[in-house]
């Protein structure tokens, strides 16, 4: 069976000149700047991106812990990622999941005190790099229309669901 989106349409509307230059530059962009991510936290601490990304939000976290189903909701992965990604995290000793005491079905990660020191060490190269590569080139009002942006289009693809598997 040939699933679709529900927001495809029949005829193409093409991009004009104008959309498709800011739809390459934002491919570009994006894929060069991840790149850069990843080779400086590989070099830094052997992290991916991703397992930064989730130290990171547990770090940020009350207790520095969350639910598992909203931690694989702030950093955008189905559970199951989430799931191999702790448990390559907990391996190193970065991360540690328990069983939450409100619901003995849920699962709780939290960031481990190794965790956080390889966070406080691995931080500034991370800031070094969004900033020198994305960051320190736009101005106070770029910034804030690329906020605005990114929340708009976040917005639209959770408001459109997930898509068919």
């Amino acid at each position: 069976m040939n699933k679709t989106y529900t927001w495809r349409v029949k005829e193409p509307r093409w991009l004009s000149e104008r959309e498709f230059d800011a739809w390459l530059a934002y491919l570009t962009t994006s894929h060069l700047l991840e790149r850069r991510i990843e080779e400086q936290l590989k070099a830094d601490s052997g992290l991916t991106h991703s397992q930064y990304e989730i130290l990171a939000r547990l770090s940020a976290a009350p207790g520095k812990r969350l639910r598992m189903t909203e931690l694989a909701r702030l950093v955008v992965v189905s559970k199951s990622r989430l799931s191999y990604q702790i448990g390559r995290l907990e391996k190193i000793g970065l991360v540690e999941r328990v069983s939450c005491a409100s619901d003995e079905r849920g699962v709780v990660a939290t960031l481990t005190g190794e965790g956080a020191r390889c966070l406080e060490r691995t931080a500034p190269g991370h800031l070094a790099v969004v900033r020198a590569f994305l960051i320190d080139h736009c101005s106070p009002d770029e910034l804030t229309t690329m906020t605005r942006i990114m929340r708009k289009a976040a917005a639209a693809m959770e408001a459109a669901g997930s898509p068919p598997s």
